[in-house]
């Protein structure tokens, strides 16, 4: 099964994913220290293994999980903001009419800053999600934002610079370091479906606070991120495509 995220969704809101199933595929943007390294993931899952009982038992039965990276960081980003607090339907219907102004793809940063108003608004976009994705645009066009300049940068550089970026939350920032950096130890600890994850796993009584789920995944460092996605993946039925 291979692994990826085309579009990030804000808030505590389901991300929006390609799904696919495929026999061999290679992974692409391969390197060192990435989640996108066949290697990264064979000596993060033997670790988790050896660290975590529970963890061995899901991986196990589970099998192995393939990971895809793309270089979309822009779409991402502006794809989160357009999906905030609504349903996917709606979402998707906001962000094809979106871009339906731009002749079917997203406006560079440029053309966004140029365009009325009145025009975002018809396309349904909200004024405050208007002033979020021009916070953006300003931000990529006057320098203070380099989306490569992140795979750089350490997991809370990151972090922070994307945290500043108006309409864009810690959760939305370490969706972003997982699925379009390949970061190998991030931790969503706010992630609800993480913790109902946990708490059905772990056989706790009921949902870890986030002080208890740290706890629980000390041992998981510095592979937090391949822990998420098995425990994210240990939710579904065997047969189903996976929801990331």
């Amino acid at each position: 099964m291979t692994i990826s995220r085309d579009k990030m969704v804000g808030g505590s809101a389901r991300l929006v994913a390609r799904r696919k199933r495929v026999g061999s595929l290679p992974f692409r943007r391969a390197s060192a220290g990435s989640l996108a390294d066949p290697k990264v993931w064979r000596v993060g899952v033997r670790y988790l293994k050896r660290r975590d009982g529970v963890l061995a038992r899901i991986i196990s039965g589970t099998g192995p999980l393939r990971f895809e990276l793309d270089d979309d960081h822009y779409e991402a980003i502006v794809g989160s903001i357009i999906f905030q607090q609504l349903a996917g339907s709606a979402a998707r219907a906001i962000l094809d009419r979106f871009k339906g102004l731009y002749g079917g793809r997203l406006p560079s940063p440029r053309e966004y800053l140029s365009t009325d108003i009145d025009r975002l608004r018809k396309a349904g976009l909200s004024p405050q999600k208007i002033s979020y994705i021009r916070d953006l645009a300003e931000r990529l066009m006057d320098g203070r934002l380099d989306l490569k300049r992140l795979e750089g940068l350490s997991d809370e550089e990151a972090m922070r610079e994307l945290d500043a970026v108006r309409g864009i939350g810690r959760w939305t920032a370490e969706m972003f370091l997982i699925f379009k950096l390949g970061r190998t130890d991030v931790l969503p600890v706010d992630d609800l479906g993480l913790r109902k994850a946990a708490k059905r796993a772990y056989r706790l009584r009921k949902l870890p606070s986030r002080e208890r789920f740290e706890r629980l995944a000390v041992n998981w460092h510095p592979y937090s991120s391949i822990s998420t996605l098995y425990l994210w993946r240990s939710t579904e039925k065997p047969e189903a495509p996976a929801k990331w």
